[in-house]
C-alpha cells in the first residue's frame, strides 16, 4: 500500500477521491464522524509529496474533488434554468470549482513549503492551514464560504458545541487539527475522546436566555416553479396562490420566501397590498414579504418589506451574489447568456435596524447572507430572532437545500436565536437557538409551516468577537507548531 501511495499519480488519483468523498459529511449525508478520518487522509497523502509544487498539485486535486462533488448545483443554475448551453455550463461550473480549489491547493503548498518536523508539529500546523484557507475563501473576492469543513459539525456533532465559542472556522480547525493528530494514535486518539466530550458538556450552557412572549409564526413555502416564475401570465396565479396560503395560517410573524412575488413593490396591486395587510392584521401581527424594491428605473434591490399592524418596515440585501445578483466589471457577456432575470441589483446597508414585530426584534437575511457568520452578528445584541428568506429552485432538486439549512443551524448555534427559513421550494424549517431543527416542510412541496417560536437575547462569546477567538486559536496552535521546545525529547 505504502507503494501504491508513493505513486504520484495514484496518490493524485486517491486525493481527487478522496475530495468528492469529503461531501458525504455535509448534509444531507451527515456523516460527521467521518470528517476526521478524510482529513487524517489527507493529511497522510500530503506528506509524501516531494516538493511544495507537487502538493500545490495535490491540494488542487483533492479540492477539486471536493468541490466538484459538493457544488455540482451551480451546474443546474446555470444550464437547467440559466438557459446556457450545456457545453458552456460545464466549463463555467468546471473553472468555479477550480478557482475554489485553489484554496486548499494553497494550503497543501504551504504545508509543504514550511512544514514542522515531527507529525504532532505537523499536525497541528495542518490544522492551521485549513482553518486559514477556509476563512480566506469566506471573504476574498466577495467570499464564497460554502463548503467550510467546520459546517460538517452542526448539530448533532458533539463537536458543535464549540460553535457559540469558535464559530464555523474554529470547528474547520478543531477537526481538521484532530483528524490529522489520528497519525500519532496514542495522542490522538484520546484528545479526539476529550474534545468530543468537552463539545458535549459545552451543548448544556445556555449562553442565550428568552426574551419576551412566544410569538406564532407562518414560514409559506409556496413551491413556485423557477421556470414560470417570472412569466408574466402565472403572475396573477401566484399573487392568488400566496393570499390563499397567507389567509388559511394566521400568526403573528408571517415569511414569505425570497422574491416570493415576481415584481417591484410599487408595481405590485394596491387591492393586493390592502388585503395581504388585512390578512396580517387579524392576529394583530405582521408579514414579510420578499419582493425586489426600487428607488428609479435602474437602483433596484432584493428586499424583505413587511405589512401589517407595525408600520411599514424593509431590509434590503447587502452581500449580493456574483453574476447572479451583481455584475462584476467586464462580465455583463456571462449575465446575458445565463439569462437572470434581475440579476445586476444595488446593495442595501451592511447595518439594517431589525423588524420590530410583536414584542420581538427580526433581523432578516436573504438567500445566502447567512453563509457569513460575522455579519449575521451585525444584527446584535438588538435582534431576538433571526430569518433566513431564500429561493433555491435555482438549483433545482440538489444538495444545495440540505447544505444551506445546515449552514443555517450553526448560524443558529453561532448566536444563540433562533432561526426561521422561509423558502420556495425548501428546505422551509424552525432551528431552535442551540442549533436543532425542530420542524421542516419536505421540499418541492406546497405549504405553510407554523409554530410558536422564543426570542432570546444575550450574546455567544462568538456573538461578541466574531471571528478573532478562532484566529487567535489557530494563532496558538501555529505557535505550538513552529516555536521549537528546549529540552529533552522523544
Amino acid at each position: 500500500m505504502r507503494r501504491l501511495t508513493e505513486s504520484p499519480k495514484i496518490r493524485r488519483l486517491l486525493l481527487f477521491l478522496l475530495g468528492g468523498t469529503g461531501v458525504l459529511c455535509f448534509a444531507p449525508f451527515g456523516l460527521f464522524w467521518l470528517t476526521p478520518f478524510v482529513c487524517l487522509a489527507f493529511f497522510l497523502l500530503l506528506r509524501l509529496a516531494s516538493t511544495a509544487r507537487n502538493a500545490f498539485l495535490d491540494g488542487f486535486l483533492f479540492g477539486l474533488g471536493f468541490f466538484l462533488a459538493g457544488v455540482s448545483w451551480v451546474y443546474v443554475s446555470l444550464s437547467v434554468f440559466g438557459g446556457m448551453p450545456w457545453w458552456l455550463a460545464a466549463i463555467a461550473t468546471f473553472l468555479f470549482c477550480g478557482v475554489a480549489a485553489l484554496y486548499p491547493a494553497l494550503a497543501a503548498a504551504a504545508f509543504k513549503r514550511w512544514q514542522p518536523a515531527g507529525l504532532i508539529r505537523q499536525a497541528l500546523y495542518f490544522g492551521v492551514l485549513w482553518m486559514l484557507t477556509d476563512w480566506l475563501r469566506g471573504w476574498v473576492f466577495t467570499g464564497f464560504p460554502w463548503l467550510s469543513l467546520g459546517y460538517t459539525q452542526a448539530m448533532p456533532s458533539p463537536l458543535a458545541g464549540f460553535a457559540p465559542l469558535f464559530g464555523v472556522y474554529g470547528l474547520s480547525l478543531l477537526t481538521a487539527t484532530l483528524g490529522a493528530l489520528l497519525a500519532v494514535w496514542r495522542l490522538g486518539v484520546p484528545l479526539l475522546i476529550a474534545a468530543l466530550l468537552a463539545g458535549w458538556g459545552l451543548q448544556y450552557i445556555e449562553w442565550t436566555s428568552p426574551d419576551g412572549a412566544p410569538v406564532s409564526v407562518a414560514l409559506v413555502q409556496g413551491n413556485v416553479p423557477q421556470d414560470i416564475k417570472f412569466r408574466p401570465e402565472f403572475f396573477t396565479q401566484t399573487l392568488i396562490l400566496y393570499r390563499d396560503l397567507v389567509e388559511r395560517h394566521p400568526a403573528q410573524i408571517t415569511v414569505l420566501p425570497e422574491t416570493a412575488l415576481p415584481t417591484f413593490f410599487d408595481r405590485l396591486p394596491q387591492e393586493f397590498i390592502d388585503e395581504i395587510s388585512r390578512l396580517a392584521k387579524r392576529q394583530n401581527g405582521n408579514i414579510l414579504i420578499g419582493v425586489p424594491t426600487r428607488s428609479g428605473d435602474e437602483n433596484y434591490q432584493n428586499s424583505a418589506v413587511s405589512l401589517g399592524v407595525s408600520p411599514t418596515q424593509s431590509y434590503s440585501k447587502s452581500h449580493l451574489v456574483p453574476f447572479g445578483e451583481f455584475i462584476p466589471p467586464g462580465f455583463g457577456w456571462f449575465v446575458r447568456m445565463a439569462n437572470i432575470p434581475l440579476s445586476d441589483f444595488s446593495r442595501g446597508d451592511r447595518k439594517q435596524t431589525p423588524f420590530a414585530f410583536s414584542g420581538q426584534q427580526v433581523a432578516a437575511n436573504i438567500c445566502y447572507e447567512d453563509a457569513f457568520g460575522e455579519e449575521i452578528i451585525n444584527a446584535l445584541p438588538t435582534a431576538s430572532i433571526l430569518v433566513n428568506m431564500s429561493n433555491t429552485a435555482w438549483f433545482g432538486d440538489s444538495l444545495a437545500q440540505p447544505q444551506h439549512l445546515q449552514i443555517s443551524s450553526l448560524r443558529a448555534l453561532e448566536t444563540g436565536r433562533p432561526m426561521l427559513r422561509a423558502t420556495n421550494t425548501g428546505m422551509t424549517a424552525v432551528i431552535t437557538p442551540d442549533g436543532r431543527v425542530s420542524a421542516v416542510l419536505p421540499a418541492f412541496t406546497r405549504g405553510v409551516l407554523t409554530a410558536n417560536v422564543q426570542g432570546h437575547q444575550g450574546m455567544t462569546p462568538y456573538a461578541r468577537y466574531g471571528n478573532w477567538l478562532a484566529l487567535a486559536l489557530g494563532l496558538i496552535f501555529l505557535l505550538m507548531a513552529i516555536i521549537p521546545v528546549r529540552g529533552k525529547s522523544k
